[in-house]
């Protein structure tokens, strides 16, 4: 069997439960699926734990044993996109949203989706955040007809249910109970060192929502406009937090 091919199959059989590869045998000569089903569960496992480590937050709300066994169906519809394994897990937000064991819990996915930017966030690229001051240099004019570039650590997580808060609550050994349960959008950013959460006022979640996806600063404060929005408060608030890089050119994406 050509050797690419064995590869192929061996890669499969890892993930497949119902038997093992063609040809693989012991020194006997002999086949050995349960030899063979100790090292592919060794392969789960250790797949498992990197999941563990990215969504802490996730694995207490619904308990070791529930994450584990999530874990492993995860597992074996999903398979690692890079050999940087901390990158192993960015799907499993669509995962959570048709998986039937957890959807008595329907704000698992949005955790799992911050969690996720979260380490995103914290291994992104290194990039010194826009001043206020910058954009005091340009006129009014002409700074709302321009986009901001994204921080490269910047992302935003809008969820129906408090998942910024339950977040924070679940940053403690004692878990804090959520006051308000109402629809969050977070930021989630590493201007410097340390990644941030911030949850956004609700009256400039739309705002931030299209300026992040390259919108001209006018365009999406005009697509914003609802009670309680301040235009030039939102755009300072977000700036502030570190959540863009550089200014664009007017008519061009960031």
């Amino acid at each position: 069997m050509p050797a690419a091919r064995m590869q192929t199959e061996f890669s499969a059989a890892l993930f497949d439960p119902r038997g093992m590869p063609a040809g693989l045998t012991t020194a006997r000569g002999e086949a050995d699926p349960a030899r063979f089903a100790i090292y592919r569960n060794n392969v789960t496992v250790a797949l498992i734990k990197p999941l563990e480590a990215r969504f802490p937050v996730l694995r207490r709300l619904v308990g070791d044993a529930f994450f584990r066994a999530m874990a492993r169906d995860f597992i074996a519809v999903s398979r690692p996109a890079s050999p940087l394994i901390m990158d192993f897990g960015d799907d499993l937000p669509d995962f959570l949203r048709s998986y039937r064991p957890a959807a008595s819990v329907a704000y698992l996915d949005d955790v799992a989706a911050l969690e996720a930017a979260w380490t995103r966030a914290y291994h992104a690229r290194d990039a010194e955040p826009l001043a206020l001051a910058e954009l005091a240099k340009i006129p009014v004019e002409d700074l709302l007809a321009r986009p901001l570039t994204p921080h490269p650590s910047a992302a935003l997580v809008a969820s129906g249910f408090p998942v910024g808060s339950i977040w924070a609550a679940h940053q403690h050994d004692d878990v804090r109970s959520v006051a308000g349960w109402t629809a969050e959008t977070v930021l989630v950013v590493r201007p410097q060192y340390e990644v941030r959460v911030h949850i956004v006022p609700p009256a400039d979640a739309a705002f931030a929502a299209g300026l992040l996806r390259g919108n001209p600063i006018g365009d999406a404060a005009q697509a914003s406009a609802s009670p309680g929005f301040d235009a030039g408060a939102a755009l300072a608030g977000l700036v502030s937090l570190g959540a863009f890089e550089t200014i664009g050119k007017q008519g061009a994406a960031p």
